[in-house]
């Protein structure tokens, strides 16, 4: 046998074994994680009516000329975004664009307060400076431990901001520090922000349910 078949020959007793137990384990945790999902998922109706609730009063805001802010860190900065990009766009339906901020977008800003006051106040001051009475500000963690989201939080409050939170498992310091909040019931970070996707797009959608014109009104 040359040296050049040695190295592309039968593979050793054992290895194609191995291999497939290795991508059957894989496949299983695939399984498992979807499972997971589908498992949050279906607790996470529970919540439906609250988003309901919140959509309503959302559209009234923003209808009236008030602003939504967001905030999060990482992944929930990114579910932020995604929240007022829908609300600056569109989500499904036609309407006019509303007012709505990610506190984490502005980077230049972000970079000079965390500098100059510490990065428990990246949020927190941004909320001052745009919050107005009647305004909403939106707290994402999937932890519910972010500091600096829940000194937003705060902040908000007092300065007549309704603040809500939507986060893993509670209660958590984050749910308690706002007005009201969704929790999701999830053991992994992964499952609990993909149910905090459903739960901007299902909040998005209360807010175009709750702006749609009565039979024969022109939007």
């Amino acid at each position: 046998m040359t040296a050049t078949t040695a190295r592309t020959g039968t593979a050793r007793p054992g290895t194609a074994g191995a291999a497939g137990r290795t991508a059957a384990a894989a496949a299983a945790a695939r399984a498992d994680r979807l499972e997971a999902l589908a498992d949050a998922a279906l607790r996470f109706r529970a919540w439906t009516p609250t988003i309901g609730g919140w959509g309503r009063r959302l559209a009234d805001v923003l209808e009236s000329g008030g602003r939504l802010l967001a905030c999060g860190n990482g992944g929930s900065a990114a579910e932020a975004q995604h929240l007022t990009a829908e609300l600056v766009g569109r989500f499904e339906d036609e309407r006019r664009p509303f007012s709505a901020l990610p506190l984490h977008g502005d980077t230049s800003a972000v970079t000079a307060i965390g500098n100059d006051y510490g990065a428990a106040d990246v949020f927190a001051r941004q909320v001052r400076a745009h919050g107005r009475p009647g305004d909403v500000l939106v707290c994402l963690s999937t932890s519910g431990r972010s500091a600096n989201v829940i000194a937003a939080a705060r902040l908000a409050r007092r300065v007549g901001v309704t603040a809500w939170a939507i986060t893993g498992p509670g209660p958590n310091p984050l749910s308690e520090a706002c007005d009201d909040a969704i929790t999701v019931d999830a053991e992994a970070t992964s499952t609990v922000q993909e149910i905090h996707l459903a739960a901007v797009h299902l909040l998005c959608g209360a807010i175009d349910d709750s702006l749609a014109p009565a039979p024969g009104v022109a939007r």
